[in-house]
């Protein structure tokens, strides 16, 4: 009997199981590192249990904590998520040896497609299509080398035991070869314990399309149409649709029935996907198997109206399949986007921070938001930078589009930098609304999607002045309130009124001087800028559009005033500017830290000579590697960091003088 269901993970595939688990009247069980103590997932479950640690190694990948966890709640069943242990045959097979029950395949079908290479040998066998590549036992640089050089450059790396996009590297030329595969091997080992690679052709304008196959444990199985998922950065998906645009019913059926074969090979139970590349000929070639709950599967539901995890759960318990292939929906047309922690204007490093302004999407009809975050929670280097998904659904792919336009307009989020304004011009592009899909959207349209830093202008400044004393207290004290010394109203004899407003934005600093007449009659300033909230710190409002285009929307938090401004949440702060003037004294230079993050390797040492692009140190942050390069040719003057060492975001690593 399932009475009780651990979350082996967190974020916002926790708090989306435990929305079903209860629904099914289940009781819920959360698992936290030390990090998450009061993270979502945990103050949303009915039970939580501290793993220790903050690094994923030393919590959400210790199988054996994790056993502990569920013996000491009493849960009978572990949902692994997406992610950490999700794919991981011993993990699998410790929770059938425990008694649990694991909402997943069987730990033989994990490790025949789990590995990549193991499943490519596979699909060989059964005769299924693969991308020329190299999936072998040997792992030496030179073994991948020769396999790269038959292939023929580019190649891709790849981690045989994970996925979404940690442990890959694109390689352009055979001088790049091994620096790329010792940092893909160390993702790989961080992220799953896992260091093994594979290379293959990379190939160029491919579509990825992947299959949604369910099988139960009664020998049957089928596919949930497919899922487009072209539109990646790094490797890593960005926006996923279903269906996928132009398929025709024929490809469908014949990549939906190539997933099931490969599903039944194994003995496969359970949710899975089956990912191919499709390029523009409509030939398709495998590329992996993915055996667990994938991040995209909210389209696959808005366009069947299944719960997917629902469908875990019955399976678990045993029950068959609900339904046959021929009775498999496909209603509309659903698209996702994965909101991130991350900064598009700097090649996309994932950002650390408080989310001081959080705000989603209203609820609605064709609407969805799955998350695992909420204001005033922390962001932390250690694990994927993700903060949720929108989902839109429409009955038609425009009507969808449209709709996640919408939602993207009404989120807003402040205090940690974020994918959102990029998402919205990726699903604005008019390439987008035509369905101009393949892996390369991103570089192609590069130019359209990412912002070019511009100087604000004066306007800017104006407004944000205005609006901050808009919305000030209108007493600077409160001991003699008719008091013209006491009022915050700029008063000066026989002049016009005045208020200096000393601002911060985006490393600019700006002294503004407010003197309309909206200084001393703050309904007129009202009426002006078209507020329709309340008069108070932590208002959120809305400016008066302009030349018919929506809205822009100015919310104050605390002592930050975010104001959008070109479709940008611009964060703005009052500063001192004495304070700031001591600061400007203070040494400045040398190369830091471009986000919080641990030091994995120091590549350089004091006196050394190093070239313009040299990778000086490599930072791991959220499961992924970051190189640290030179700017220009120079001679290292010190080091101030070491291996193993975490820093945050603008500590100086190193200090380096220009040759």
């Amino acid at each position: 009997m399932l009475t009780t269901l651990l979350i082996a993970n967190r974020g916002e595939i926790a708090c989306r199981v435990m929305r079903t688990a209860k629904a099914m009247g289940l009781t819920t069980v959360a698992v936290h590192s030390a990090v998450d103590a009061d993270a979502r997932h945990t103050r949303e479950a009915d039970i939580r249990i501290d793993l220790g640690g903050a690094k994923p190694a030393d919590s959400y990948l210790r199988a054996d904590k994790l056993i502990e966890a569920a013996r000491a709640s009493g849960a009978q069943a572990i949902h692994p998520g997406y992610g950490f242990l999700s794919e991981n045959a011993e993990f699998a097979r410790a929770c059938e040896t425990a008694g649990l029950i694991f909402l997943g395949p069987p730990a033989s079908a994990i490790e025949a497609m789990g590995s990549k290479s193991a499943a490519k040998a596979l699909m060989e066998q059964a005769g299924v299509p693969l991308v020329p590549g190299y999936h072998g036992e040997a792992q030496d640089p030179e073994t991948f080398r020769r396999a790269a050089e038959q292939i023929g450059y580019p190649v891709l790396l790849k981690a045989a035991a994970g996925g979404g996009g940690k442990g890959m590297k694109i390689v352009e030329r055979e001088a790049d070869l091994v620096e790329a595969l010792q940092s893909a091997q160390r993702e790989a080992q961080s992220s799953f314990g896992d260091a093994r690679m594979l290379v293959e052709k990379y190939l160029l304008k491919p579509r990825h399309v992947e299959i949604q196959v369910f099988a139960d444990q009664h020998g049957h199985c089928l596919y949930l149409n497919e899922r487009d998922c072209s539109i990646q950065r790094r490797h890593q998906k960005v926006v996923e649709e279903a269906p996928a645009p132009g398929l025709s019913i024929e490809l469908r059926r014949a990549m939906g029935e190539a997933a099931v074969k490969a599903a039944q090979a194994i003995g496969y139970v359970g949710a899975g996907t089956v990912e191919f590349l499709l390029d523009a000929r409509g030939e398709f070639f495998f590329m992996e198997m993915n055996t667990r709950l994938q991040v995209e599967h909210p389209v696959t539901e808005a366009i069947t109206g299944l719960d997917l995890v629902a469908w875990q759960i019955r399976i678990a318990r045993g029950e068959p399949l609900p339904i046959t292939q021929a009775q498999v929906p496909l209603n509309g047309h659903a698209i996702e986007v994965r909101l991130y922690a991350e900064d598009p204007d700097n090649d996309f490093l994932p950002a650390t921070g408080t989310l001081d302004l959080y705000r989603e999407a209203a609820a609605g009809p064709g609407r969805r938001v799955d998350s695992g975050v909420a204001e005033g929670d922390s962001i932390s280097p250690f694990y994927d930078p993700m903060l949720g998904k929108l989902i839109a659904w429409g009955e038609n792919r425009e009507e969808a589009r449209l709709r996640l336009l919408a939602m993207l307009d009404e989120t807003c989020v402040g205090g940690v930098r974020t994918n959102l304004a990029f998402l919205r011009r990726v699903i604005g592009h008019p390439a987008f609304a035509a369905a101009e899909l393949d892996t390369g959207f991103i570089p192609r349209h590069e130019a359209d999607l990412m912002r070019t830093p511009v100087e604000l202008p004066d306007a800017f400044w104006q407004l944000a002045a205005k609006l901050f004393v808009e919305t000030e207290p209108a007493h600077i004290r409160n001991d003699d309130v008719h008091s013209p010394w006491a009022k915050r109203a700029g008063l000066r004899l026989g002049m016009p009124a005045l208020i200096r407003v000393h601002l911060s934005c985006n490393g600019e600093c700006r002294t503004v001087h407010v003197t309309n007449e909206a200084v001393l009659r703050r309904s007129e300033l009202a009426r002006e800028f078209g507020f329709d909230g309340p008069r108070s710190v932590g208002f959120a409002s809305k400016l008066a559009p302009t030349e018919g285009r929506r809205s822009p929307k100015a919310i104050r938090q605390g002592r930050t005033l975010y104001l959008e401004w070109n479709g940008e949440l611009q964060a703005i702060t009052v500063f001192d500017p004495i304070a700031a003037a001591e600061a400007s004294h203070q040494q400045h230079g040398g190369l830091s830290a471009p986000m919080n993050g641990s030091i994995v390797r120091v590549l350089v040492e004091a006196g050394q000579s190093v070239e313009a692009g040299s990778v000086l140190i490599v930072m791991e942050a959220m499961k992924m590697e970051h190189s640290i390069r030179a700017a220009q040719a120079g001679v290292i003057k010190s080091l101030l960091c070491s291996e193993g060492e975490m820093v945050g975001e603008g500590t100086v690593l190193l200090e380096m003088e220009q040759a």
